[in-house]
C-alpha cells in the first residue's frame, strides 16, 4: 500500500462540498486489477456516505478541522461590519455558493454575517435565507466539531455572537 493514510477511523474531517462528517472506516478494494484504498466519510446531517480514494483524499479537498485559531478567526469575521457588493442577487448569490463551497470556515463566516438580518431589517428572499441557512449550519457543525460540542449549541453560540454585534451597533 503506497498511498499514505493521513485519517483514521473515528476522525473528524472536512469535505468541501459538503461540510464536516467523520471517517467511518478505511477499506480497500480491488478495482481492475489494482488495490484501492478508499476513507469511508459519514455525514450524518444529510444522511450520505462518501467514498474517497487515500490517495486523491488531498487533491478531492478532504481536510482536517480547522485549528481553533481558524474558528476564532471565523468568529471574528462574524463580528465585522456586513459588505454587500451592489451586483445583481444572481452573481452574488453564486459568490455566496462558492465560499460555502470552498469549506473555508473564514470564507463561510463572510456569507453568515453578509446575509445575517436583524429584526429591524427587511425580510430576506428565500433564496437568500437558504444560503444563510447553509452557510450557518456549515460553520455551526465545524465548531460544534472542534469545540466538542452538539450542533444546536455551535449554532447558538454564532447566533449570540451576531445578535452581540447588531446590538453595539444599534448603540
Amino acid at each position: 500500500m503506497a498511498e499514505k493514510l493521513e485519517f483514521k477511523k473515528g476522525d473528524f474531517v472536512v469535505y468541501q462540498a459538503h461540510g464536516v462528517g467523520r471517517v467511518e472506516g478505511i477499506d480497500t478494494f480491488s478495482v481492475a486489477g489494482e488495490d484501492v484504498t478508499l476513507y469511508s466519510i459519514t455525514f450524518e446531517q444529510d444522511r450520505m456516505r462518501l467514498k474517497v480514494p487515500v490517495a486523491k483524499a488531498k487533491t478531492s479537498g478532504l481536510r482536517r478541522l480547522s485549528s481553533r485559531d481558524r474558528i476564532r478567526e471565523a468568529i471574528t469575521t462574524l463580528q465585522g461590519k456586513s459588505k454587500i457588493r451592489r451586483v445583481m442577487w444572481s452573481r452574488r448569490a453564486q459568490e455566496y455558493e462558492s465560499k460555502i463551497n470552498s469549506g473555508d470556515p473564514v470564507s463561510i463566516a463572510e456569507v453568515v454575517r453578509d446575509l445575517h438580518r436583524g429584526t429591524d431589517q427587511p425580510e430576506q428572499s428565500y433564496s437568500e435565507r437558504q444560503i444563510y441557512q447553509a452557510a450557518l449550519e456549515r460553520l455551526a457543525r465545524e465548531l460544534a466539531a472542534v469545540e466538542k460540542i452538539d450542533q444546536d449549541k455551535a449554532t447558538q453560540k454564532l447566533e449570540n455572537v451576531l445578535l452581540k454585534e447588531r446590538e453595539k451597533k444599534a448603540a
